[in-house]
């Protein structure tokens, strides 16, 4: 599922954490390979303090590996706590095809789910304001701090700039080896709601040309 995975972190978190309560970066953030997404390395260096809220921006625009593990660290004491935080609510919900191994979705056996599971998560997702806001943002900045300076996230999600014709309005990216290109998408037309996920699409244009031409067809909008 790649870092679509990162839809249940963001849940997890604003459900089981306190949005404001500072977050100490340290080396659970700089633990990746240089080509994995982070928020903002090396800008995010060890001793800095952030919110959780901010890290949440951090995790769900730029898709940040390291917003993650701090995320999970700081709410559940440890990743492996949080993972299990995870499959409860993945229980909770329903999501029986569904399994975590880790809180940022690099490829990592036992680790899976699948679209249906997936747009019901999301479902559930977007009913917390919190998260349903931050997901729509195209960028954000994080103010500078005595501890930091500011920084500029990009979201991920190109339709949120593409496809406004089409409601979108969220929600979540993600890319690996194992998983392809993936893609949930939320968007909102003539009073209805709908949600496409895609995933093991061929290339990275590809998820958004496939998840727009769903959004046409299951709206009756003409091609564009």
């Amino acid at each position: 599922m790649a870092s679509t995975t990162k839809i249940m972190t963001a849940v997890v978190a604003i459900l089981s954490g306190k949005i404001d309560q500072p977050v100490t970066v340290t080396a659970a953030a700089e633990n990746f390979a240089p080509d994995v997404s982070v928020v903002c390395c090396p800008q995010m260096q060890i001793g800095q303090v952030y919110t959780l809220h901010q890290l949440l921006y951090g995790l769900l625009l730029p898709s940040g590996a390291d917003a993650a593990s701090l995320i999970a660290v700081t709410v559940a004491g440890s990743e492996a706590a949080f993972v299990s935080q995870m499959n409860a609510m993945a229980a909770w919900l329903g999501l029986t095809h569904t399994h975590y191994e880790n809180v940022h979705g690099l490829d990592q056996s036992g680790h899976y789910t699948t679209a249906e599971d997936l747009a019901h998560l999301t479902t559930f997702a977007l009913s917390l304001p919190i998260f349903r806001q931050i997901v729509a943002i195209p960028r954000y900045t994080i103010p500078a701090s005595t501890t930091h300076p500011a920084i500029t996230l990009e979201n991920t999600n190109e339709l949120l700039s593409t496809g406004k014709a089409l409601g979108v309005d969220g929600v979540k990216t993600g890319t690996t080896g194992a998983a392809g290109y993936c893609v949930v998408i939320d968007a909102s037309h003539a009073g209805r709601e709908l949600i496409v996920v895609i995933l093991a699409d061929a290339s990275d244009q590809g998820r958004f040309d496939d998840a727009a031409r769903l959004l046409r067809w299951a709206f009756a909008l003409p091609s564009g």
